[in-house]
């Protein structure tokens, strides 16, 4: 499996910028199973892995998250964290959007969160990226934490498994036509003891299958 780098996921999606919401047809359905199985309107603090134009966070601060509640987003894009700075400036006050080299969120206090929340953001990362990313949100959540992923996932029917069999081969062969995205399981990756699994599901989109897993610090 080939993915890019973090210098060249920078440069896609600075050069992508704001198109990358045109995403929205097939990755809102997952989204929204997020948003509701998440429990966001119990958050105090919720972290972003991967924010992008800040749209999801948006979303949170308008219908869900209570007035009080805060959140921090990193994005590998300075163009995705100007965006995404824009789009908040209303909540400036509780909101801080940081540029990162990329990688796991080290440099973030421990137990600090109680949302670690990443949007179509593990399938475009290698495998031990992803495992470190991990490790670091059970770092920072608080005990009885809440993970919320979502992403391009492997197809459940014949018809979504050829659509999905097409991203993962145009993935590995050309990453950045694709934004180095490519279709992945993520349940593997949280099906150990650190994770309670708390709600998981597949959904199709236009034919693209898209997954969201939640799961509660252990």
């Amino acid at each position: 499996m080939v993915s890019l780098s973090h210098e060249q996921a920078r440069r896609v999606y600075d050069r992508i910028g704001s198109f990358q919401d045109s995403q929205a047809f097939y990755e809102d359905k997952a989204v929204e199973l997020l948003l509701r199985n998440g429990r966001f309107e119990e958050a105090e603090s919720v972290f972003e892995f991967g924010c992008g134009t800040g749209r999801f966070a948006l979303n949170l601060f308008e219908n869900y998250l209570d007035d009080k509640a805060k959140y921090c987003g990193h994005d590998v894009s300075p163009e995705m964290v100007r965006l995404a700075n824009e789009k908040l400036a209303s909540y400036s006050n509780r909101a801080t959007v940081m540029l990162t080299v990329g990688g796991a969120p080290g440099a973030e206090p421990g137990e600090a969160y109680d949302r670690f929340v990443s949007n179509y953001v593990f399938d475009l990362l290698s495998d031990e990226d992803i495992k470190a990313v991990l490790v670091e949100a059970h770092r920072i959540l608080r005990p009885e934490g809440i993970l919320c992923l979502s992403g391009l996932s492997t197809g459940a029917s014949l018809p979504t498994s050829l659509i999905s069999g097409s991203l993962g081969l145009i993935q590995s062969l050309v990453p950045s036509l694709v934004g180095g995205c490519r279709p992945i399981d993520l349940m593997p990756y949280v099906e150990n003891p650190q994770w309670k699994i708390e709600f998981h599901e597949k959904v199709s989109a236009f034919g693209v299958t898209s997954e969201c897993v939640i799961a509660r610090r252990v």
